[in-house]
């Protein structure tokens, strides 16, 4: 009769291994078993060449809970990762989802930097103020939907964090979405835009919306659309809290 392990569900942040935070990487030492995206685990790899690795491809997220879950099952401890934070467009619901199936094994949940907060680093300080963060991905979520959460937080003259603005498939959402946010927002809105966030080729850039409207970009970009108070302020991108009024 096997032993029960233990899982653990990681952000690994956006990237490079210096990025990670020290309970993630503690938590990655410690373990046996190291499933993920390939694309992930390819990251992780070179800092922990003495686990085993597990890998399934995109689109195959309940095959690989189910992965961790049996691994788990043999008395391992194991670690599932995903980049930015495992809590934000992350694995760790789904664990919990998948976890029903196997109640005597624990999950374990250790946060990382989602790429809102490194690539806001980056730009600057655009997320100061209230803001929200909406994929334009419609793979699980139908676009119809997306376009009323768009038009909601542009109206409310929230900061927008976009992610998955593009892709292959949809060359044109980073446009749409950029168009809906114009009937709320005015076109010289600042905006900024960061690529590879701490890996190779990493680079941002500030813009206005207007702009942004035409800029080509891909599934590791982060957009990001200032409100009506933003401003660029010496090549950063600023969100003014309103500290001055109080």
């Amino acid at each position: 009769m096997w032993s029960l392990g233990k899982i653990y569900v990681v952000g690994i942040g956006p990237g490079a291994y210096e990025q990670m935070t020290i309970r993630a990487a503690e938590c990655l030492k410690t373990c046996d078993v190291i499933v993920g995206y390939t694309v992930y685990v390819d990251l992780v790899k070179e800092h922990f060449a003495d686990k085993e690795f597990l890998t399934t491809p995109m689109r195959k997220e309940r095959e690989r809970c189910v992965l961790a879950f049996e691994e788990a099952s043999k008395g391992k401890t194991v670690a599932m990762i995903c980049s930015g934070d495992a809590g934000v467009y992350g694995m760790s619901g789904l664990m919990f989802e998948v976890g029903v199936d196997y109640p005597s094994i624990s999950v374990d949940v250790i946060p990382g930097v989602t790429a809102a907060l490194s690539g806001g680093a980056l730009l600057g300080a655009p997320l100061i103020h209230d803001f929200a963060v909406i994929s334009l991905s419609d793979l699980l979520t139908p676009w119809e939907k997306i376009e009323r959460r768009l038009l909601a937080a542009s109206e409310a003259d929230l900061v927008v964090c976009l992610y998955n603005p593009s892709s292959r498939k949809r060359s044109d959402y980073l446009q749409k979405a950029c168009e809906l946010m114009l009937r709320h927002k005015a076109p010289d809105t600042v905006c900024g835009i960061v690529s590879n966030i701490g890996r190779e080729g990493e680079s941002c850039r500030i813009l206005t919306l207007e702009q942004l409207r035409d800029e080509q970009v891909d599934m590791f970009t982060t957009v990001f659309v200032g409100n009506a108070q933003t401003k660029e302020i010496n090549g950063k991108m600023v969100t003014p809290r309103g500290y001055q009024n109080v």
